[in-house]
């Protein structure tokens, strides 16, 4: 399989797991989440889908990048795309968690673990290929955006 393939193939993996984990929230974003206090810095609703969409793309370059590097170093791609997947779950398990079951706190303490595992494989991504953890470098800064966003909310409607 070509470069191009490998990245498609995550690209698509990625956007499709994005838009189930939108399914659980389009329903809480106009029934629950307007019910609830935000901060001043919460940005409009119409600011996440583009944001995400846009991330998920750069993610699924970057695993496609590492990924066409296993023929060269078997174990570290391995290591590094299986840590891509755990930390795709967790992206997608905090959608469930915040609007699924209208959970903050829950989210809160997941979306720290998931930052962790974000950052775990920026580093391996980064020893693999360059490109391929700069292209990270946006998830973890909006994660990181997300995670105070969260525990904002969770704080202002305890």
């Amino acid at each position: 399989m070509n470069k191009i393939t490998k990245i498609l193939i995550v690209v698509v993996t990625c956007l499709a797991i994005g838009y189930f984990s939108g399914t659980v929230t389009r329903s809480a974003i106009t029934d629950w989440y307007p019910t609830l206090e935000k901060p001043s810095f919460n940005p409009p609703n119409w600011v996440f889908a583009p944001v995400w969409s846009m991330l998920y793309i750069m993610m699924g370059v970057a695993a496609g990048l590492v990924w066409n590097r296993i023929d060269f170093e078997k174990e570290l791609v391995k290591k590094a795309l299986i840590l891509f997947a755990i930390q795709l779950a967790l992206n997608a398990l905090w959608s469930y968690l915040f609007f699924g079951l209208h959970n903050p706190m829950l989210a809160g303490l997941e979306i720290i673990v998931l930052w962790l595992f974000i950052y775990e494989t920026y580093l391996q991504f980064s020893k693999i290929n360059k490109i391929a953890g700069y292209l990270f470098i946006p998830y973890l800064a909006w994660v990181s955006f997300a995670a105070v966003l969260n525990i904002s909310i969770w704080w202002l409607n305890r």
